[in-house]
């Protein structure tokens, strides 16, 4: 038979104090200023919200997906922002947002459904508030209504009609023409709030991965020039804008969701130690990667061969020593290739011969063996796309190094020079390092980039 304790009050031995107390109809949990918590592992049922939310007292100044159960202040004062409501929501999930700043008359709150209804509306509808010191509480009710407003019997949000086009938050943002661009510099993350289907949901993308160290080398050897990074560029159907030569013959279709962006970082150049110049990062946007840049070779210790990438670096020189070759590039191999193999440097033919090195590969070219002369090689080309409303070049290679008065010309990348000006590659145009000449440092490869483009009106 089961044991039974009756008791009105359970008190403290300590103090006396009720930790259990029984009152008429009302029972009491807890002493004064004790804190309730189940033990791990264990649940509740018949506590659930009673249309109230834990508030996050940090203010949020980006875009963010929030949390059932929360609620947030949003401070649009230094731009518009886009909530997007949780995935998969159940019954009774539910969530608040507070002008915080009052100033959503100026900026915008816009919050993004996440795949669910809204007020019964389908079709990823977006709510846009525009009235300062708004405060939104949405419950979800169920798949028919959706989430719905309850603090209030008119919502006097925006009902934006459904949208013909995809609407997207996410990086810099600018237009030309009936386009809509986001420009990516650094990681971040691509929104998309509305994507119709079948039609309008196509997007043109640029990713462009960092580019390839330059070399530094020994007394009297030569660095071999940084690659490009990997370039790869997809262009939507009816798209108006300039693509590269190596532009994919689709675009990507896209879906309500986000999706992280990675930017590569150029790679480091080579300095005592260790002497060759390191890869660019990779560069991510959906499911497509670029490989990065190949960092150049070293002419006075191993690797003297340039390294694989996006594109190759360019094969370090060294005295008296056989020439090495320029990594490989489009590495991994895709389709379009994301870029074109590093040069080599030339083989020992006497003092003042063998000190060049390779050019790095390009996107547009490979890099270019060095000549006799003590000349480094050049650089393989870049690439021009017009993706962001303007022609500009990326994924170039640099020029491999030589004796002083004798650099590589570059392709896009940082110039390959001798002693103390060799030139770091441009930030956000995947462009290869300069290799450096007797010791001096290799100079780092430019970051890399992506860029979105879809068709908004």
């Amino acid at each position: 038979m089961a044991s039974i304790i009756k008791a009105d009050n359970i008190q403290k031995v300590s103090d006396g104090s009720n930790i259990i107390k029984k009152c008429g109809s009302t029972i009491t949990l807890g002493s004064c200023g004790a804190t309730i918590s189940l033990a791990a592992g264990a649940t509740q049922t018949g506590f659930g919200r009673t249309g109230t939310v834990d508030w996050c007292t940090t203010a949020k100044t980006a875009p963010f997906t929030g949390v059932s159960g929360k609620g947030y202040f949003v401070n649009t004062s230094c731009g518009a922002i886009t909530v997007t409501l949780p995935a998969t929501p159940s019954g009774g999930d539910i969530i608040s947002f507070k002008d915080y700043a009052y100033s959503f008359a100026t900026n915008n709150l816009t919050v993004c459904n996440n795949g669910s209804n809204i007020g019964g509306q389908a079709g990823g509808l977006p709510l846009t508030y525009n009235t300062n010191g708004t405060s939104k509480t949405f419950v979800y009710a169920d798949a028919t209504k959706g989430w719905l407003v309850v603090n209030d019997s008119t919502d006097t949000s925006t009902k934006n009609p459904i949208p013909s086009y995809i609407v997207a938050t996410g990086g810099t943002v600018t237009t030309c023409g009936d386009y809509k661009i986001h420009t990516f510099n650094s990681d971040a993350t691509f929104t998309v709030c509305s994507a119709p289907t079948p039609a309008n949901n196509n997007i043109s993308y640029m990713v462009v991965a960092g580019g390839g160290g330059g070399a530094s080398s020994g007394s009297a050897n030569s660095g071999g020039g940084g690659a490009g990074g990997g370039f790869r560029e997809g262009k939507a159907s009816g798209d108006t804008y300039t693509a590269s030569p190596l532009v994919a013959p689709t675009g990507l279709t896209v879906t309500v969701t986000s999706y992280p962006i990675t930017v590569g970082g150029g790679g480091a150049g080579g300095t005592a130690s260790p002497w060759f110049g390191t890869n660019g990062g990779v560069s991510v946007f959906n499911t497509i990667t670029s490989a990065g840049g190949g960092g150049g070779g070293t002419g006075f210790g191993p690797p003297r061969c340039g390294l694989s990438g996006g594109s190759g670096g360019g094969g370090g020189g060294g005295t008296r020593l056989p020439g090495s070759a320029g990594g490989t590039g489009n590495t991994p191999p895709v389709s379009p290739p994301q870029g074109n193999p590093g040069g080599g440097a030339s083989p020992a033919a006497g003092p003042a011969y063998d000190y060049s090195s390779g050019g790095g590969g390009g996107a547009g070219g490979s890099g270019s063996p060095s000549p006799d002369g003590g000349t480094g090689g050049a650089g393989g080309a870049h690439v021009n796309s017009s993706i962001t409303g303007s022609d500009l070049e990326y994924a170039g290679g640099s020029g491999g190094s030589g004796i002083p008065g004798c650099r590589g010309t570059p392709g896009g990348g940082g110039a390959g020079q001798s002693e103390p000006a060799s030139s770091a590659g441009t930030s956000n145009t995947g462009g290869g390092g300069g290799g450096a000449y007797s010791c001096a440092a290799g100079k780092a490869g430019g970051s890399g980039i992506v860029v979105i483009r879809y068709k908004f009106q």
